[in-house]
C-alpha cells in the first residue's frame, strides 16, 4: 500500500498569506499622497478587506480541519484489517502496514489540530442568521 506524505496532513499547499498581504497593502496604501475624503475611503475598504480575509481564512481552517476528519475516516476503514490479524501471521509486513495506517491517523489529527487552533485564534463574529 503506497504511503502518502502527509507532512503537513494535507494534499493541498499551505496559504497563510493573508494577515501579512492585508499588512503590506495597508502599509503601501498609506505612503501613497491621497485627499483626506480618499484616504479615509480607502481607510475604510482596507478594514473590510482585512475583516473579508480573516473570514477566508477562518473557513479555509474550518474546511481543513473536516478534510483531515475525512481522511482519518478513511484510514479507519482499512484498520479494520487489524481483527481478522493474528500474532503469529506468516507475512510480517502486514504489522508494518497497520503501524503506517496508525502514522497516517496521528499525522492527519495533528494537521487537524493545527487548522482548529489557527480557527480558535481567528476573531468570533457575531452570528448573521
Amino acid at each position: 500500500m503506497p504511503v502518502n506524505d502527509l507532512s503537513q496532513g494535507t494534499d493541498r499547499p499551505a496559504r497563510n498569506v493573508g494577515p501579512t498581504v492585508v499588512r503590506r497593502l495597508t502599509t503601501l496604501m498609506r505612503e501613497v499622497q491621497l485627499d483626506c475624503e480618499c484616504h479615509s475611503r480607502l481607510d475604510e475598504a482596507l478594514v473590510r478587506f482585512a475583516a473579508l480575509e480573516e473570514r477566508r481564512e477562518a473557513c479555509e481552517h474550518l474546511a481543513s480541519a473536516r478534510h483531515q476528519r475525512e481522511r482519518i475516516n478513511a484510514v479507519l476503514f482499512f484498520l479494520q484489517d487489524l481483527d481478522d490479524l493474528t500474532a503469529t501471521e506468516g507475512d510480517n509486513s502486514v504489522y508494518l502496514d497497520i503501524a503506517l495506517l496508525f502514522d497516517d491517523i496521528a499525522t492527519t489529527a495533528r494537521a487537524g489540530a493545527y487548522a482548529m487552533r489557527h480557527l480558535s485564534a481567528c476573531p468570533a463574529e457575531p452570528d448573521g442568521s
